[in-house]
């Protein structure tokens, strides 16, 4: 295989959107793309060009740039060239040296997928640079494995979203990893990151090693019943049933004002509010954006702890990770 980089446009921009881990119902098993509905691209963005050289280069730009690994080879974009370089000469193909450039502009330890943008826009990057050698599956399963070594866990409730756009449900089939599941089109959702740092790690410590039968058959029910009601578009159901009774009551804790905030988001119209994968972004489900700004009212007020704080009203963003122009 040999590269087919388009010389009038020698730098590819690949953009890929924050995504909602778990969407409460759903641990580890349902993850769901989002937007501000402002335009913003709220996600990380990974450029990449031949090297002007025999060396691969990475540099790194964008507002948490300085919160990245000095060393490069730490860098998770350099882990995603390793990984791809490995996996494209076993399929027979030529490698080359790049250059590479990631635009980070989502907080790490966000829960957001912040790891997960970085991955998905560094693998789909050089997958388009080398003339997409990879299927989505192939290419996923890639993104998995990298966002494992991250989180000390292969699970894919943020690369689905982030990669392949919408509410994604974890399938796990070798030929199968994950299925876009219906969204409600009218329904807006607020995230609001309160710039504190919990760990993916720190927050699966917290979980009990064991559950009681009762949550494990609710948790179930709830899960089954929410994609039945999503199929149907019977909203009402749906958000009835969207509650996390496997992660939220143990992560509450390492959440300030959460349980209050979650109160007065719930008195005030919204359908549902959870915690955005690990946190300690939340999350809060309107059907009107009247009330979506009500939301964004309430987690500015009880949120906005640092200038780094802040809330977006979103709407699902259907297309993932995709090609930018900058």
């Amino acid at each position: 295989m040999s590269v087919n980089l388009d010389q009038s446009n020698p730098v590819i921009s690949v953009f890929a959107p924050v995504s909602i881990g778990n969407v409460s119902v759903g641990f580890d098993n349902l993850g769901l793309a989002v937007s501000p509905i402002d335009g913003q691209l709220l996600g990380d963005i990974v450029q990449i060009s031949a090297s002007s050289d025999q060396q691969n280069h990475l540099s790194c730009k964008g507002s948490y740039q300085s919160i990245l690994p000095e060393n490069n080879q730490e860098n998770i974009i350099w882990h995603c060239l390793m990984e791809f370089n490995q996996q494209y000469q076993k399929v027979g193909g030529v490698v080359q040296p790049v250059q590479l450039t990631l635009i980070k502009d989502i907080p790490i330890c966000s829960g957001m997928g912040s790891s997960a943008c970085s991955v998905v826009a560094g693998l789909m990057a050089l997958n388009e640079f080398y003339a997409m050698p990879f299927d989505e599956n192939q290419l996923l399963a890639m993104m998995g494995k990298i966002e494992g070594q991250i989180s000390g866990g292969v699970h894919y409730d943020n690369v689905a979203p982030c990669y392949l756009g919408g509410l994604q449900l974890m399938i796990g089939l070798e030929d199968s990893i994950s299925q876009s599941i219906p969204i409600f089109d009218e329904c807006y959702w607020v995230i609001s990151y309160p710039d504190i740092k919990v760990s993916t790690r720190m927050a699966r410590e917290i979980l009990p090693k064991e559950y009681p039968l009762k949550d494990v058959i609710d948790s179930a029910r709830l899960l089954a019943g929410f994609i039945d009601a999503s199929h149907r578009q019977d909203k009402e159901q749906a958000f009835k049933l969207l509650k996390d009774i496997i992660a939220e009551p143990y992560r509450t804790s390492l959440l300030n004002n959460f349980q209050q905030t979650k109160d007065q988001l719930m008195a005030s119209d919204c359908l549902s509010v959870g915690i955005s994968g690990s946190g300690p972004t939340v999350f809060a489900v309107c059907d009107n954006l009247e009330s979506a700004e009500k939301a964004k009212q309430i987690f500015s007020s009880n949120y906005s702890q640092t200038e780094k704080s802040f809330t977006h009203i979103c709407k699902a963003d259907t297309q993932g990770a995709r090609i930018v122009l900058l």
